[in-house]
């Protein structure tokens, strides 16, 4: 459903590249997400992938079409939640669905049901003006749903939202992938990228680390982790360490030996613990 081969970007146009030979695929039916620090690229990929940038170097081709060729039928087939949303303030919510609506060539859903599947029935009449960004998020989420798409783009999805709300919409997400609609997310947040990809990219500095499904990248770099509070010079400090690691696991023996230990916790390493050993870095 998309394919992207040797993907180069760059703002400057002084040989620095923000997305630096990337290629992937997205298969019909799957959700991929692009994982990884802000500044690595996520949207900026994302933004070719749309139109929103122009094609500068590589390939990239979304449901048969490829970018430097999309014109106004294509748009029919895509959604697009953007992290940081646009709308017309003065108009109500579903003045702005209904103008949206308006501008396919295709049947667009029900404004209200969509409205109401991310929360928003109450506010169908409230200019959007006034709504919080958590609500704003929300109406470009039904937005970006309007012409049933069959290519999702989602930046950010659960940007700025409450947990309760955060998993409204990560169900709404789940049925939409249910239905076979194909999904590029990208995000941040590597519980939202465990939760909803069938597949993650670790992207850092413009290039993809590392592509495959959470459980296989689990399996392949994972190490079994210790989580431990232990007081020192009467404060309670936590250290996370490798059992796999010579040198942490003689840092855990140490500690029990020498400090008083409040609590131990053992588990699996975490998507965001996968990214660091990689990457050196964090996701945030």
């Amino acid at each position: 459903m998309i394919n992207v081969k040797d993907l180069k970007f760059s703002y400057r146009h002084d040989g620095t590249y923000q997305v630096d030979g990337i290629s992937f695929e997205v298969k019909e039916g799957e959700t991929l997400g692009f994982l990884g620090p802000n500044g690595a690229g996520k949207s900026t990929v994302q933004k070719i992938l749309i139109g929103l940038l122009p094609m500068q170097e590589g390939e990239a081709i979304v449901d048969g079409v490829a970018v430097k060729d999309y014109n106004s039928k294509f748009f029919n087939k895509i959604g697009v939640s953007f992290e940081f949303p646009n709308a017309y303030k003065k108009l109500s919510a579903l003045e702005n669905m209904e103008y949206y609506a308006s501008l396919f060539d295709v049947p667009t859903q029900d404004p209200r049901m969509l409205l109401k599947l991310v929360g928003l029935e109450d506010a169908v009449d409230k200019k959007v003006g006034d709504f919080s960004k958590g609500m704003l998020q929300r109406f470009v989420m039904a937005r970006s749903m309007l012409n049933k798409p069959e290519v999702w783009f989602l930046d950010e999805p659960l940007s700025g939202l409450d947990p309760q709300t955060s998993q409204n919409i990560k169900n709404v997400i789940k049925q939409e992938k249910e239905t076979g609609t194909t999904i590029f997310l990208t995000t941040h947040d590597m519980h939202v990228a465990e939760e909803l990809c069938d597949r993650v990219a670790f992207i850092e500095s413009g290039k993809i680390i590392v592509i495959d499904s959470p459980r296989n990248l689990k399996l392949k770099y994972g190490e079994k982790v210790v989580n431990i509070e232990y007081k020192e010079s009467g404060k309670t400090k936590t250290e996370k360490l490798a059992l796999g690691n010579e040198k942490d696991a003689d840092r855990v023996s140490e500690i029990l030996k020498t400090k008083e230990v409040e609590t131990v916790h053992s588990g699996e390493a975490t998507l965001e613990d996968i990214f660091i050993e990689l990457t050196g870095r964090g996701l945030k």
